[in-house]
């Protein structure tokens, strides 16, 4: 950690001196990282102009999200979900993000059933009664970048996929209720994973969530399968994601070769996924997107 005087202006910009905003702050990272805790960097921490930044961008992601729910069921194909978003966004003054990322041709991922994440929305693929689908939305408003993505059972599901749609929702809550500033990341991702294992799941462990806001895609990784005690201290103002990819069957996955994005499950049994953006805060954390 870079050392700044006392009366020298702050790191995050706030224009205040570092005795009257994050000195007290980084003495508290300095005595984690003695204790043997692994701590954020500062780049890892927004100020409240990125964070009021972000926390816009989040809105327009939220607001594309609940247009899809209005409008999703049986017979959409996942092009015509993929238009909506790209309407939805641009109309909005914002760009989706995942359009051109690292070559994906489209503007949002919609996986069904058996994939896992990353599915390429496509005019063949029509949804069918019974199939669940995520749907992953990303927007970038003014520089700003969010993501959150949203499980829909499309007509009437099996008990089966209906119970893995909800459990992975709650996985995602017992990850929110372990959010709490200065502590560790290890913790909120094993509350997720026990309560996969609980209701007889299991949970990716190739991918996982990361931080975002600035850019796409951010450190710190964040896994939901860790260990108690372990990981990154969670520092007010860290923003990440919470968004496991629970499977019915094996955590087992393979990447389709001839598309290289479409994430399966290895056994064709189904997967869920719910995700939100998480800004820590003093007394706990905010959902930024949903």
């Amino acid at each position: 950690m870079e050392t700044i005087g006392r009366n020298s202006a702050c790191w995050c910009g706030s224009g205040k001196k570092y005795k009257k905003c994050h000195y007290q702050f980084d003495e508290r990272l300095k005595e984690m990282a003695q204790e043997g805790h692994l701590i954020p960097s500062h780049d890892m921490i927004k100020n409240k102009e990125q964070i009021d930044g972000i926390r816009e961008s989040g809105k327009i992601n939220i607001a594309v999200l609940d247009y899809v729910a209005e409008h999703i069921g049986p017979g959409v194909t996942t092009q015509q979900i993929d238009d909506w978003v790209y309407e939805q966004t641009t109309s909005r003054g914002a760009i989706p993000a995942p359009l051109n990322y690292e070559g994906f041709p489209k503007s949002v991922c919609t996986s069904v059933n058996d994939q896992v994440c990353h599915g390429i929305p496509s005019e063949d693929v029509v949804l069918q009664e019974g199939d669940i689908v995520n749907i992953d939305v990303s927007t970038i408003y003014h520089g700003y970048f969010s993501d959150s993505s949203r499980m829909f059972c499309i007509g009437e599901v099996s008990p089966e996929k209906k119970k893995l749609v909800d459990v992975t929702k709650e996985c995602v809550q017992a990850g929110l209720d372990a959010v709490k500033p200065w502590g560790l990341m290890g913790d909120m991702g094993h509350a997720v994973h026990e309560h996969a294992l609980a209701n007889g799941y299991t949970v990716v462990r190739e991918i996982g969530g990361h931080g975002v806001g600035i850019e796409f895609h951010e450190d710190p990784y964040v896994s939901y399968v860790s260990q108690p005690e372990t990981g990154m201290v969670m520092a007010p103002g860290m923003i990440f994601t919470i968004e496991p990819m629970v499977n019915m069957g094996s955590d087992k996955i393979f990447v389709n070769d001839e598309d290289g994005w479409t994430v399966y499950t290895d056994d064709g049994k189904p997967s869920a996924q719910w995700e939100v953006q998480v800004l820590v805060t003093e007394d706990g954390y905010e959902i930024l997107a949903y």
